[in-house]
């Protein structure tokens, strides 16, 4: 578990596909260096969130860590478009004794969602954003909250039939994570809020499993009060 609260921006040193060394077990591995910061207390089998991707710490050094992306995390995530040089940011797993500034994040990316544009609005920016899965706008409210690259933000804005939100960037926020940094048409890390999900799947299994057919009697006394206003007009 995490809080959208970026501790540090770490570098990526390698991106390695078929890794045989031991710690890489034949799979990808990603070596995140510049991260001093967040290694005083790691440990082996740690979560560390790299760009809002929880991720397993196999190997580390004082500066630098080590970790595996399991195939459907490639296929999720952009951590698969990372290359050696580019910037990432970093938040361990939270502990007990942290202020949760930010909201609960799983470091479980749903999609990913491209940057149609970038507007100044005094010193802010303002971001806009439309998802792969345009499936889960359901799950983005204004005013609501997104984690972005693993950054915790606001939702400032949503056109649900056009497929974008926005969000806007403070200059701390600017200065602290990557997405600033990023150009047009380049792709964020995106995770909604899972307690939507978890709403949304128990009202659906109430309505439909429920006796004497709650959705059934649900649609039909919306029904009879629209047939009711319009034989009233």
């Amino acid at each position: 578990m995490f809080t959208g609260i970026v501790e540090t921006i770490g570098t990526v040193s390698s991106l390695v596909r078929l890794d045989d060394r031991e710690t890489g077990d034949g799979g990808t591995t990603l070596t995140i260096c510049n991260a001093t910061k967040i290694l005083d207390d790691v440990n082996l089998g740690d979560s560390i969130a790299v760009n809002g991707t929880c991720l397993t710490v196999t190997e580390f050094t004082e500066d630098s860590f080590k970790v595996g992306v399991a195939p459907e995390t490639l296929r999720r995530t952009n951590l698969g478009e990372l290359k050696t040089g580019m910037n990432v940011n970093l938040e361990r797993a939270v502990a007990g004794h942290v202020r949760f500034g930010g909201h609960f994040v799983q470091g479980h990316v749903d999609t990913i969602a491209t940057i149609v544009s970038k507007q100044p609005d005094g010193d802010a920016l303002t971001i806009r954003l439309s998802p792969a899965d345009k499936s889960l706008l359901v799950y983005v409210v204004e005013k609501g909250y997104i984690t972005l690259d693993g950054a915790s933000l606001t939702i400032t804005a949503v056109d649900d039939q056009q497929g974008w939100f926005e969000v806007m960037l403070i200059v701390y926020t600017q200065e602290k994570t990557v997405i600033a940094a990023k150009n047009v048409g380049q792709s964020i890390n995106i995770e909604v809020d899972m307690a939507g999900k978890y709403i949304e799947k128990q009202v659906k299994a109430h309505l439909e499993n429920a006796t004497g057919g709650l959705l059934e009697q649900f649609v039909v006394n919306i029904v009879k009060k629209e047939l009711a206003l319009r034989l009233a007009s």
